[in-house]
């Protein structure tokens, strides 16, 4: 039998359905268990209230955070709510420990508000006023305890949010294994550059690339993982306006664009041996080094391979060029696109012109060695 991956509940139908446990103890005295709550996506959130207290004019209750079989860094973490009585009728909303200050443009939510997505909010809203009383008023307080350390480990600091988790949640649902949603995830970076003014971006495929772009002066604002959705993003990026794109990384990854491959997850497709010996035998070499080439079973030993017969430069700087082109092929040329393959070491194999120009408008470095830096925010944004 197929196994079923189990779902589980965003951030937002967490505090949902703390929002409506809180308000029913603060003016019933009562606390339904369980808590439900209804999705946007027209489903029927079940989730247990934990910690209730009450006191004079306040309640407050928390809701354990399930991922399902997708768990997250907020896995297990208690989404809280405490609802206060207010002078003025309807709800009022407020972020408390452990939820992040948004402190950038370009995000759903104003800058200085609580990093509470609006589809949360509206989430909120609806279930704290199933127990609210006509021309009553209520502000409630989203916490997060434990929040603040949590956040170190997601990516809200590069986006500018700071102090906390996001509360987060379009569908309500976590669905396990979702690419979809990984995708989604990863274009907010793009806003919050274009809401700076940038409209040149530096595409890596990880943390690993991103420390790489760093130690080359590259400014941080301006670097953007993409995974292996390199296809997706260069869209984003297109969609977006943004006028440049230097994609910089691991040549195992970037190799694969030469050939066309804009997902490069090693499942989805790997062709970069037969990349590397086509470009070699391009370029002149021998038929026993192309057969060579293709039996290599790593592209770090394929690298070695081109290094110890004087091909890599003529090689890799072809590939550069012609991932380049392919690249910007994929966005209409939408995007000036330059190319520069490194190794594990972050050293530089190859790049294409493009990429040196683009290098040196946002002042980072193409040297052949990884310039250690202290990774400030170099340039200023172009």
């Amino acid at each position: 039998m197929k196994h079923r991956f189990r779902r589980g509940w965003t951030t937002g139908t967490c505090a949902a359905a703390a929002a409506l446990g809180a308000v029913a103890l603060l003016y019933t005295g009562e606390l339904p268990d369980p808590l439900r709550v209804s999705t946007p996506g027209g489903e029927e959130a079940v989730l247990h209230p934990a910690g209730p207290q009450r006191g004079a004019g306040w309640a407050r209750v928390l809701v354990g955070k399930d991922g399902g079989d997708d768990p997250d860094a907020t896995h297990g973490l208690l989404i809280g709510v405490e609802a206060r009585i207010a002078g003025d009728p309807g709800v009022r909303l407020a972020g408390g420990e452990g939820v992040g200050v948004v402190t950038r443009p370009g995000l759903p939510v104003p800058v200085g508000e609580p990093a509470i997505n609006p589809v949360p909010r509206q989430m909120i809203e609806a279930a704290a006023r199933q127990f609210l009383p006509p021309g009553a008023g209520v502000e409630l307080t989203v916490f997060v305890p434990g929040g603040a350390e949590v956040a170190r480990r997601t990516g809200n600091a590069k986006l500018g949010i700071v102090g906390g988790i996001s509360i987060l949640g379009t569908t309500g649902v976590v669905e396990p294994m979702s690419e979809e949603a990984f995708k989604t995830s990863l274009v907010p970076q793009v806003d919050v550059a274009r809401a700076a003014g940038i409209t040149t971006l530096v595409l890596v495929p990880g943390r690993s690339g991103e420390r790489h772009a760093r130690e080359r002066g590259f400014p941080e604002a301006t670097v953007v993982e993409v995974s292996n959705f390199w296809g997706y993003m260069l869209q984003a990026a297109a969609e977006r306006e943004m006028r440049a794109v230097l994609l910089l990384g691991h040549q195992g990854k970037l190799v694969k664009l030469a050939g066309g491959i804009f997902h490069t997850h090693s499942r989805v497709a790997d062709a970069r041996a037969e990349i590397l010996a086509a470009h070699a035998a391009a370029a002149g070499a021998s038929r026993e080094l192309v057969r060579r080439l293709l039996e290599c079973p790593s592209a770090e030993e394929a690298a070695l391979l081109l290094r110890e017969t004087m091909m890599d430069r003529t090689v890799f700087a072809a590939v550069a060029s012609r991932a380049s082109r392919r690249a910007a092929e994929h966005v209409e040329g939408r995007l000036a696109v330059g190319t520069a393959l490194l190794d594990l070491g972050g050293n530089l194999l190859g790049c294409d012109p493009t990429a040196r120009r683009l290098a040196a408008v946002l002042g980072g470095s193409l040297a052949v060695h990884a310039p250690r830096r202290d990774g400030g925010s170099g340039a200023a944004p172009v």
